[in-house]
């Protein structure tokens, strides 16, 4: 059955652009914190006295990075500091869930700050549909996108234990159904940077992007705007400014 749209979910859509994790994160958790506070005092007040509170949605790319969720091995990161730097890329431990992941150039990486509440959500239904939402994205160019038993993200080829391998990761942090962290999406990714962990903490499954299945690079913003009409669709809003 699908979702019905409506203005009643204000969601504010900002591509940050290429910027820096750090820079990112900071900017994420400003607008969580605005999120908790509104939604904190609007529990107070009768509805017809509430503040309008608003769900955002971020698009961004990342310099070289990778990120260790707090449930994550650091085993999984398998080169030292002296060779991170020596390749340019950053490293942080973060409070999403979920393993070790890459964040590179070429890649869509998506935060949703979103009051589950508001689209009457639970966790695994919201992650459930971020899967969907890529899935009908992928579905435009041909690819047919799947879900893994055992592993959140998007996945191909998932009847081939040999083969699957994952083209968009998962990993997100909720309080009191305010959501931050989100999606990274390969597009036009560098995989080489994938041999240097356990994506995801997996030992024996592959990655892989919309250029390598494709054989060619892919229009990034293109992607981005069906992208954005799938979450649209999927979640069931309608933003005000696209």
């Amino acid at each position: 059955m699908a979702t019905e749209i409506t203005n009643e979910r204000n969601v504010i859509f900002k591509d940050l652009g290429m910027i820096r994790y750090q820079e990112a994160w900071d900017y994420q958790k400003n607008l969580f914190g605005q999120v908790m506070e509104i939604k904190k005092y609007n529990d107070e007040l009768p509805v017809c006295e509430q503040n309008t509170n608003y769900n955002y949605l971020l698009f961004c790319e990342h310099p070289h990075v990778y990120t260790l969720g707090k449930s994550g091995s650091e085993e999984n990161l398998l080169i030292n500091s002296e060779l991170l730097k020596k390749k340019g890329v950053e490293f942080y431990k973060i409070d999403r869930g979920g393993d070790i992941t890459y964040h590179g150039p070429g890649q869509i990486v998506g935060y949703p700050i979103f009051n589950l509440e508001e689209f009457s959500l639970g966790v695994k239904q919201y992650i459930y549909k971020i899967e969907e939402a890529v899935i009908n994205t992928l579905s435009e160019y041909s690819i047919k996108g799947e879900r893994f038993e055992g592993g959140t993200g998007v996945w191909l080829d998932t009847d081939k234990p040999s083969e699957a391998r994952k083209i968009c990761a998962i990993g997100v942090k909720a309080s009191r159904f305010v959501t931050m962290h989100g999606f990274a999406f390969n597009v036009n990714t560098n995989l080489d940077y994938y041999n240097y962990i356990n994506p995801c903490g997996f030992v024996d499954k592959g990655v892989t992007s919309m250029e390598k299945e494709l054989g060619k690079k892919v229009n990034m913003n293109e992607v981005k705007s069906k992208l954005l009409k799938s979450f649209e669709t999927v979640f069931g809003f309608k933003l005000k400014d696209f």
